[in-house]
């Protein structure tokens, strides 16, 4: 499914995610899934993006918004690959992504950042 990711840069220091966390959470705002890259890129999906946007900016963060796609796959070796490779063929370059299921969980989430979310998505079934 299509579902806005909202990217923020964070700083370089001990507690920088611990606060964008805490912010969340005292919103009452669910983290759905999140990836922090090691120049502090932290992307998030949550269960309100408006709320969670109106936070983060109101604390100073530069926040943007983007499509991405957000799939559930059965958690087991080569089960993403099948949904990966329709959005290869319909020409739809994957630019990052990031999930994880938890072990002994029969799925596991994926979110996909690419260059045209509603074309994946179609040729995904997503």
């Amino acid at each position: 499914m299509i579902r806005i990711e909202l990217s923020l840069r964070l700083a370089n220091s001990p507690g920088a995610l611990a606060g964008v966390c805490r912010l969340l959470s005292n919103e009452r705002i669910n983290v759905q899934a999140m990836g922090l890259e090691a120049g502090g890129q932290l992307r998030l999906v949550v269960d309100n993006h408006v709320h969670a946007a109106a936070v983060l900016r109101d604390h100073h963060h530069q926040v943007t918004e983007r499509n991405v796609i957000v799939t559930a796959v059965p958690n087991a070796p080569g089960a993403l690959a099948p949904a990966l490779k329709l959005v290869s063929d319909a020409g739809v370059n994957i630019e990052y992504a990031y999930g994880g299921g938890s072990e002994g969980s029969p799925t596991a989430s994926i979110v996909l950042g690419v260059d045209d979310a509603e074309r994946a998505s179609a040729a995904a079934g997503v």
